[in-house]
């Protein structure tokens, strides 16, 4: 099945980085607008950021400033990194097209704790 595999979660002390990669198996990563979405126990899937296929991101007031998300499209890949980690950021970390979204990849686990 098409979809985008995320790799990359670990487990982080908070003020430490982490850097999440997103890649396309069976899909075109250049063919879309991207973003990252998160979802910590017990609450919903939250948006993250969103990079445009013109380079152009957008961020979640809650990681304005701590998190970049960039591209490479000549990797098939979308990246998040991730500073200034801290215990809120804990979460299942997933990456999708913009748009409507039939499935959803494994996700990758991020969790920030001393």
């Amino acid at each position: 099945q098409a979809q985008f595999v995320e790799s990359g979660g670990d487990l982080a002390q908070p003020g430490g980085s982490l850097r999440l990669s997103c890649v396309g198996s069976g899909k075109t990563v250049s063919a879309y607008h991207m973003s990252w979405f998160r979802q910590a126990p017990g609450k919903q899937r939250e948006w993250v950021a969103t990079i445009l296929k013109t380079g152009t991101t957008t961020y979640a007031n809650s990681v304005k400033g701590r998190f970049t998300i960039s591209r490479d499209d000549a990797a098939n890949a979308i990246y998040l990194q991730m500073n200034n980690l801290q215990p809120e950021d804990t979460a299942v970390y997933r990456c999708n097209h913009v748009g409507q979204i039939t499935s959803w990849g494994q996700g990758t686990q991020v969790t920030v704790s001393s």
